[in-house]
C-alpha cells in the first residue's frame, strides 16, 4: 500500500514524511482493518514529525482522524461488519484497569496509546484498529466531512465542555483553525455569543460568516467581558491575554498538547477565582457525543483537500496558518 512514512522527525520544510510501498496491516484478534479514503491533517501530526513530541515508533505513519471502510476483521471481531463506514481518531487503546480508565477518565490512561504516534495511522491506504476504539460515521457527513470531526471535533468539544461554558453565555476563542471552527457552530448551536481573537484577516471573516458577533487580534480588549474562552493556538504568551478578558470565575481551556512558554503571571490575572485548566485527549464517551451532536446541528467542516503524497506540503500550509480551516488528505 501507498503510504506517508516518518523515519526521521525535522522541519516540515525539509520534507521529513517521505512516500513508500509498505505491506498492507493485518486485522488481529478483536481488530477491523479499514480501506482509507481520507485522513485529517492536525496540529498534533505536525508536532510529531517536527519532533515536538519525542519519538515513541520509529518510522511510523502518522495521521489520526481518519475516515474509511472496514474491509477485513480479525478473530473474534463482531461489533462491525464488512463495507461499514467507520472513523479513527487520536486514542487508539487504554487498558481498562487504571485508576483513571476505572474512574470514568480513560484520556489520562496512564498506558494509553494513540493512533500516527504509537502505531501506524492515516497516512496510509489501509489502517487497523481495536473495534471498541472506532466509531460509526452518521449519514449526515460525507467521508470528506468527517475527516475532521475524528481530532478537531472531539477534542474541541471536549474543550467546550472544560470551559464550563453554559447555554447563553459569552465564549472567546483564542486561535481559528480546525477545531475552533468547529467548535463555534457548536457553540452558536447553544445559543452563546462567540468572540474569535485570531492574527489573520481570512480568518476572522471565516468566524464572522459563522456567526462570531466580533472578531479582533488577541491583543484587543473585547467589547464583553468573557464567560469562558478557549485557547486553540500553541502559543504560551496568549494566556495572559485570555485571563485578562475573562469576568470574575471565568475558566480558560487550553486546547493543545504542545505549548511555547506562558510568561510569568500576576497574580492580580487568576484572582476572583479564575481557572486555566489543560485539555488532555478525549474520551470515547466524548467521541460518541460529538459525532451525534454534530450531525444535529449538523456541522459543516470547512476543509482543503490535498493528494496522499502532498502530506508535506498540507502540514507546511497548517504550520503557516494558510489553510482557511482545515485539510483533509485524500488516498489514492
Amino acid at each position: 500500500m501507498k503510504a506517508m512514512c516518518l523515519d526521521h522527525p525535522g522541519p516540515v520544510a525539509t520534507n521529513p514524511l517521505k512516500e513508500a510501498d509498505v505491506p498492507i496491516p493485518e486485522p488481529g484478534a478483536g481488530q477491523v482493518r479499514l480501506e482509507v479514503t481520507h485522513c485529517g491533517v492536525c496540529r498534533t501530526d505536525l508536532h510529531i514529525v517536527e519532533g515536538d513530541l519525542p519519538p515513541v515508533k520509529v518510522p511510523v505513519i502518522p495521521g489520526h482522524q481518519i475516515v474509511g471502510i472496514v474491509d477485513a476483521v480479525g478473530p473474534g471481531s463482531r461489533r462491525f461488519r464488512l463495507g461499514d463506514r467507520l472513523g479513527i481518531a487520536w486514542l487508539n487503546w487504554t487498558c481498562g484497569r487504571c485508576h483513571y480508565c476505572t474512574a470514568g477518565r480513560e484520556n489520562l490512561c496512564e498506558a494509553a496509546r494513540f493512533t500516527g504516534y504509537h502505531v501506524d495511522g492515516g497516512y496510509a491506504q489501509y489502517a487497523v484498529m481495536d473495534e471498541t476504539f472506532a466509531f460509526p460515521i452518521p449519514d449526515t457527513f460525507t467521508n470528506v466531512q468527517a475527516a475532521p470531526l475524528l481530532c478537531a471535533g472531539i477534542i474541541g468539544f471536549r474543550s467546550l465542555r472544560l470551559s464550563e461554558i453554559r447555554p447563553g453565555e459569552r465564549l472567546g476563542l483564542y486561535g481559528f483553525g480546525a477545531s475552533a471552527h468547529v467548535v463555534i457552530q457548536i457553540a452558536r448551536h447553544w445559543g452563546c455569543e462567540v468572540l474569535v481573537f485570531t492574527r489573520g484577516q481570512a480568518h476572522q471573516q471565516l468566524a464572522r460568516d459563522l456567526g462570531a458577533t466580533w472578531a479582533g487580534r488577541a491583543e484587543e480588549i473585547p467589547p464583553h467581558p468573557l464567560d469562558s474562552a478557549i485557547l486553540f493556538a500553541p502559543v504560551g504568551t496568549l494566556v495572559p491575554e485570555a485571563l485578562r478578558a475573562l469576568r470574575k470565575g471565568g475558566t480558560l481551556a487550553i486546547n493543545a498538547i504542545h505549548l511555547s512558554p506562558i510568561p510569568a503571571l500576576d497574580y492580580s490575572q487568576l484572582y476572583h477565582e479564575r481557572t486555566i485548566r489543560s485539555v488532555t485527549n478525549f474520551t470515547r464517551q466524548d467521541a460518541e457525543d460529538l459525532l451525534r451532536l454534530a450531525a444535529e446541528v449538523p456541522v459543516r467542516a470547512e476543509v482543503e483537500i490535498f493528494p496522499l503524497r502532498d502530506a508535506n506540503h498540507a502540514l507546511q500550509r497548517l504550520k503557516a496558518a494558510e489553510l482557511r480551516a482545515g485539510a483533509v488528505l485524500e488516498m489514492p
